[in-house]
């Protein structure tokens, strides 16, 4: 079963944030990529920007184990400050998979 980690990041306005914020994303993005990576948990898949927020997505076995090694790189980014997760347990095909929502 794949679960996700899927990370809402709230930018300055209501488009695509600014340049600024765009290359703090991608530096936060090659951090999150080699830390999952590195401990094995699953992946970095992308994101979705736009409308005055850019979302993460990250999926693999456990959603637990991969919040845990990504948690530490979004209490520590100013990009993520007035952001939060949703660990989602289950298939994204699943209407009905649970899902918390974490904040930091």
């Amino acid at each position: 079963m794949e679960q996700a980690v899927i990370v809402h990041l709230r930018l300055r306005n209501r488009g695509f944030g600014s340049f600024e914020e765009r290359e703090g994303i991608v530096a936060l993005e090659e951090r999150l990529t080699t830390a999952i990576e590195q401990a094995d948990v699953g992946e970095f898949d992308g994101d979705e920007c736009g409308g005055g927020e850019c979302v993460l997505y990250m999926y693999g076995p456990n959603a637990d184990s991969l919040f845990d090694i990504i948690h530490r790189l979004l209490k520590t980014s100013p990009l993520a400050s007035k952001g939060y997760a949703i660990k989602r347990y289950g298939e994204a095909s699943e209407s009905d998979a649970p899902e918390v929502r974490i904040t930091w």
